[in-house]
């Protein structure tokens, strides 16, 4: 009994470390791993006493497991209980097994240990589209263009292995050794390399770069560990370069770390500002304030923000436009202001339970309306939103007068209770976008064919692009890489169709551009292509460069 307590006291710490939440909501996470240890090892336990209701479940699934006319798991018996009751509340309050936990907390943490190769599954076989600089595979000879066909002595390639199971093989302990064998082009027989694994950053910056004079533009795909680092080098940067007004682009960012979104956020506000507060039932108001030493607390900002945008990335965006620090453009954001509370449970399993919700400065709730228990709903939100016409124009987007909220400096009209609507509203151009062009990408004939003219033409290109801003001026789509992805496209079952080749094409062009860019160059360079027809960048650039029009917009005069 004394090591059980002193595991309970190890996880109090933990959890309480991990979250600064109300003690009131920690006693229920600790009362329910007493529970279920109860469940799982039989043994009554004199920490806590257990209510009706609990005393109901402990021996309901105790009578299964005992007395059941065939025998069951009774691990599977509770991770199932478990489940079960979290999907009657709200959307994201859920169970994580082991394996979850460590896959959920791998891309936060800033870092795992690997070959350090980006890739993508083509037709089976594993294609190395990046290696990272300074990394394992660098290091003994591994190429962008690479073809893994075994790893150790197992034939990954043509057997439909899963991405997760081929990441299974790869890493492994620092320290360790993978022997992997690569089928380069022009080269008959394979390559066999013996690797040692090492730590692999996961970055959390995909772009910083100028976007034009004095206009400095940077991509964050998440909020990790080392985000707020990240941001503040490649702000520092920019800065250097003459940077005096920015684009963040948040779109697609589904969120992270709190105190990541917090670091940000300070760094565009006043001291004592307010940046975020979050309230439940059990957990009383705690407030985020900013600091004195902000990075960016004068000059014109520009928050790209669309329907993936979530969590901390609300946060930020939210933040930033009740104060009116900055202006916000794009679509709705999509509206996740749930608070989750990781409690870890003894097999190291863990559940994320919802205790509060997150508000702006305003007093404004970020999460989007939901029934308990009703999660397809709550999932297929995303698909409404597209059937009513919300991407496409802001006339069909209306909230409640009983969510109206004025922002702080300038008192412009916000709504709460289902994400951040920006400032100025972009709608998809779905005049690009077409079925042929969609079959393209979703089958793959796209990259596919990118990836071979590549392969075919990877010496020649680098040759004759000796730096990035000669490839970006110069180079242009042959009609040879069309002619290959139109015979890719049939071998996909994919009909023919002109008509909307030529409506995509332009689309199609860039997208195969920047993925070869990428491959040349770097992550970067993908942005700094395919931003040429993103329309809320464009949209940015446009408010920056005109004054009167970025005063209008933060004044809310237009």
């Amino acid at each position: 009994m004394r090591k059980i307590i002193s595991i309970y006291k190890l996880l109090a710490i933990n959890a309480a470390f991990q979250h600064n939440s109300s003690k009131l909501a920690f006693a229920f996470g600790l009362r329910f791993i007493l529970i279920f240890s109860f469940i799982v090892f039989s043994f009554s336990l004199v920490a806590q006493p257990l209510n009706g209701n609990s005393r109901k479940l402990a021996a309901s699934l105790y009578a299964v497991s005992s007395l059941y006319v065939d025998s069951v798991n009774d691990g599977k018996l509770v991770e199932d209980a478990i489940t079960g009751m979290l999907e009657k509340l709200d959307p994201h309050s859920n169970y994580l097994t082991v394996e979850e936990v460590k896959e959920m907390n791998e891309p936060l943490q800033g870092n795992f240990d690997g070959i350090g190769v980006q890739f993508n599954m083509l037709t089976d076989t594993l294609y190395v589209v990046q290696v990272i600089p300074g990394g394992p595979s660098e290091k003994v000879g591994i190429r962008a263009g690479d073809r893994i066909v075994m790893v150790n002595d197992s034939v990954i390639a043509g057997v439909k292995m899963k991405n997760t199971d081929i990441m299974k093989r790869l890493r492994g302990p620092k320290g360790t050794t993978v022997r992997v064998k690569v089928l380069r082009q022009n080269i008959p027989e394979l390559i066999e390399f013996k690797i040692v694994r090492d730590k692999i950053p996961i970055n959390s910056l995909d772009a910083a770069y100028m976007a034009g004079k004095e206009i400095g533009y940077i991509k964050l795909n998440r909020f990790g560990a080392t985000t707020h680092k990240e941001f503040l080098d490649a702000l520092t940067d920019l800065k250097k370069k003459g940077m005096k007004k920015l684009i963040l682009d948040l779109q697609g960012n589904g969120g992270g770390y709190l105190n990541a979104a917090i670091d940000l956020a300070d760094e565009f506000l006043g001291n004592k500002e307010l940046i975020v507060y979050t309230e439940g039932r059990k957990s009383p108001r705690e407030e985020a304030v900013a600091s004195a030493k902000g990075a960016f607390e004068k000059g014109a900002l520009v928050v790209l923000i669309d329907e993936y945008s979530a969590s901390a990335s609300e946060i930020v965006s939210g933040a930033i436009q009740d104060w009116d620090r900055g202006v916000l453009v794009g679509r709705r954001s999509f509206g996740k202001g749930l608070v989750q509370r990781p409690i870890p449970l003894p097999d190291g399993s863990m559940l994320r339970l919802t205790t509060a919700r997150y508000y702006t400065p305003t007093g404004r709730s970020i999460q989007k309306p939901y029934v308990k228990g009703d999660k397809e709903s709550y999932e297929h939100e995303m698909i409404d939103r597209y059937k009513r016409g919300e991407l496409m124009s802001a006339d069909s987007i209306s909230f409640a007068d009983s969510l109206k909220f004025y922002t702080l400096v300038n008192k412009r009209e916000v709504y709460g209770g289902g994400g951040i609507m920006p400032d100025l509203f972009v709608p998809i151009d779905t005049t690009k976008y077409t079925d042929y062009h969609r079959d393209l990408v979703a089958k793959g004939a796209l990259m596919h064919a990118t990836m071979n003219y590549i392969d075919k033409n990877r010496e020649l290109l680098k040759k004759e692009y000796s730096s990035f801003e000669k490839f970006q001026q110069n180079f242009k789509i042959e009609q040879s890489l069309f002619d290959d992805l139109f015979a890719l496209a049939r071998e996909e079952k994919i009909e023919d169709n002109p008509e909307e080749f030529e409506r995509s094409k332009g689309m199609i062009s860039l997208q195969m551009k920047a993925l070869i860019a990428r491959d040349l160059f770097d992550m970067q360079s993908y942005y700094e292509v395919i931003n040429q027809q993103n329309e809320d960048y464009q949209k940015a650039l446009e408010i920056l460069k005109t004054p009167a029009l970025y005063q209008e917009l933060i004044e809310g005069k237009k």
